[in-house]
This record gives C-alpha cells, structure tokens and sequence, in this order.
C-alpha cells in the first residue's frame, strides 16, 4: 500500500513539508473532476480542505503583514492581503511548486487543460494548506504559508500605497472614464472616540466600499479598491 503514496515524495521535497499522514495529501490533491468519475462513494474531493485552508492562509498572511507593517491601518493591511491571496498569485505560487503534476483530474478536466487553469492550481493549493493545517497543526502551517509567501510580502508595496489612492484614482477616472468618483459614508460604528467608518465610492457602473477609523481614511480604503479594480479590468499596471 505504501507504494500508492511514494509518487508524491518528491513533491513533498519541494514543499519542504513531509506529511504523516499521506491520505490527507492525496485528498488535498483530489480534484472533484476525478472523483466524480471513480466508482467509489467513499472518496472524497479536496473541496473542503479548500474551505479550510483558505480561512488558515488569510489568517497566517494577516499575522505576517501586522508584523511587517505594525503602523498600517485595517484598510491598506486588508488590500495588502487580497494582492496577496488572490487566485492569479496563488495559482503562480502552485506552479512555483509543481502543484499542477500532481493534481487528480477527471479525464475532461485534464484535456481543456486543467492543470494550468487559475482556478483549479489556487483551490488546490489552499487545500494543501488545510493538509498541513491537520496534519502537523497550526505552527507548520504558519511556516509553510510564510516559506512560500516571505519574499512577496517583503516585495509588496510600501505603507504608503493608499496615502494618495483618491488622488490617483481621480486623474484615472478622468483619462479613461470621463467621469469622477463620488464618496458618500453608509454607516458608522463605535463610540464616539472611536469610530469606524464605511464609505460606497462609485464611479459610473463601478462600486467599491472602504473602511476606516476616519472619513478622510475610508475615503481612501474605498479609492485604493476601485483602484485596483479599475487597473485590472483595463490591463493596467499598478503604479
């Protein structure tokens, strides 16, 4: 029975993770595609283990990023996370890995080529955090998240990367939308020493909250989102 299981020691190699238990991997690996086409009711699909691990990797990278930025406000720590995790950044991460060899498809899956699509290599991956989560618990998962994360977040922008966003997102707005963004503050919350803010920005069809201890700061939360939304959407580099 061993031998099921000695194809993926070399992929545990390059995680830098050996598990003790390789079912938890092979579920991690299993994508539903596959399981769908076996004639075994018992199987399970990774799709769980997906839910799990991305709960555990937005909580490693939000510790990361605290301990990096220790003067950062919730808003540029939250935006610096979703550069962060989301699914082109982590499906470069699993091919980074090799992940995409060693992912179970369906036989469909497989031709339309499967195992480079975005989303099949970033739900994979969160998986195998989860893996690593229950099989060696919390402090190997925190190290694994951040061997594979260290270097992009020393890389990722500075604390001052929301300080101007409404600045930059109106000079946007006017080159390529004509139009100009308006701010209007949906709800406040907290005492009145401390308060919390939430702000709706919208530009044209586009909608985009942002949070903050002040208005001027949600303003700006809500601004560095339609940013980045903006910046995807017509192929533009950040900057």
């Amino acid at each position: 029975m061993m031998d099921e299981y000695d194809d993926n020691l070399g992929f545990e190699e390059t995680i830098h993770y050996t598990f003790k238990d390789k079912h938890i991997l092979e579920q991690a690996l299993r994508h539903s595609s596959f399981v769908n086409e076996q004639a075994d009711p018992n199987l399970q699909d990774n799709e769980r283990l997906e839910f799990l691990g991305d709960a555990v990797l937005n909580l490693v990278i939000g510790h990361l990023l605290m301990h990096r930025y220790p003067d950062l406000h919730e808003g540029d720590l939250s935006r610096l996370r979703s550069n962060l995790v989301n699914e082109t950044q982590l499906a470069q991460i699993a091919r980074e890995i090799k992940m995409g060899n060693e992912i179970k498809l369906g036989k469909g899956e497989d031709l339309t080529n499967g195992r480079e699509k975005n989303s099949i290599l970033s739900d994979v991956f969160e998986a195998l955090i989860a893996a690593v989560y229950l099989d060696g618990g919390f402090n190997n998962a925190f190290e694994f998240v951040e061997d594979k994360f260290s270097d992009l977040i020393e890389q990722s922008d500075s604390p001052s990367i929301s300080h101007d966003a409404k600045s930059k997102l109106q000079e946007f707005s006017q080159v390529y939308l004509k139009a100009m963004p308006r701010y209007k503050v949906v709800h406040e919350s907290g005492p009145d020493h401390d308060k919390t803010f939430k702000v709706l920005l919208t530009i044209n069809d586009l909608e985009t909250y942002g949070i903050g201890k002040s208005k001027k700061s949600a303003e700006q939360d809500a601004a560095g989102n339609a940013l980045g939304s903006l910046q995807k959407d017509f192929d533009i580099p950040p900057g």
